[in-house]
């Protein structure tokens, strides 16, 4: 049960991300900007770090995990381009919005929330120090996959209901992982393989999606805060990361 109290203040960390970026919807750019750099530092110092000292511990070989984290790229890429119709950059990027890239998007996210709350479950099986270690890095940073949710929503045209609907499946994601840990022990392989696929996921989004939106459109005088913005991001997940002891 001390999982899933810690993953009940995931929650709200969560809420609070989604509603203050549909509060300043109207500053989507900056939003955006500060997103890339979230999701860029999460896969740098949370997700990669973890692969390799998962992999040194139980001497499983890293590299199928960085087969399964460009796997990952790929089917987001592919799925963007042809099931979505993306397709081509014949037209300015900003033309090429589409709600159900959005909701893929954003899934993807709920999907994180969810193995963040099997990560603090998992965490209070090896023992209350390292659980509450893991629940202090998914409470840091689910404020920002709150927030990620909803501006991927808004910013593929999304309604704000609609956004708001996806922020309330990616608050009680963690909850639900939480929950879900209580009944299993997931191999080291397969984690080891889900944690490359998944950085494979936000690696696209974060690069190849969310940043380019970020500086679309925004006029020149934007383009250094803009940078800094995703500067900051990185670093408030690098921050995060450390002062939980993990990377």
């Amino acid at each position: 049960m001390t999982a899933v109290a810690f993953s009940i203040a995931a929650l709200l960390s969560t809420l609070g991300g989604g509603l203050f970026a549909l509060r300043h919807s109207d500053r989507l750019n900056w939003i955006l900007a500060f997103t890339a750099g979230v999701l860029l530092g999460v896969v740098s110092f949370d997700l990669l770090p973890e692969i390799f000292a998962l992999a040194a511990e139980r001497s499983l070989d890293p590299h199928e995990a960085m087969v399964a984290l460009v796997v990952g790229f790929l089917v987001f890429h592919t799925l963007e381009k042809f099931v979505l119709i993306h397709h081509g950059h014949e037209a300015p990027y900003a033309a090429h919005r589409h709600p159900h890239v959005g909701v893929l998007a954003a899934a993807t996210l709920i999907g994180h929330s969810f193995m963040d709350g099997v990560g603090i479950g998992l965490g209070f099986q090896v023992s209350g120090p390292v659980g509450i270690a893991v629940a202090i890095a998914v409470i840091a940073h689910d404020f920002c996959d709150g927030l990620n949710t909803v501006s991927l929503m808004l910013v593929h045209l999304n309604t704000r209901r609609r956004a708001f609907a996806m922020l309330a499946a990616d608050a009680l994601a963690p909850v639900a992982g939480a929950v879900l840990a209580q009944l299993f022990i997931l191999p080291p392989h397969l984690l080891s393989l889900y944690l490359g696929f998944f950085a494979g996921f936000l690696l696209y989004i974060g690069a190849a999606d969310v940043l380019p939106q970020a500086h679309s459109g925004a006029r020149p005088a934007e383009a250094l805060g803009l940078v800094g913005l995703t500067c900051a991001g990185a670093f408030v997940a690098f921050t995060a990361v450390r002062l939980a002891g993990h990377g």
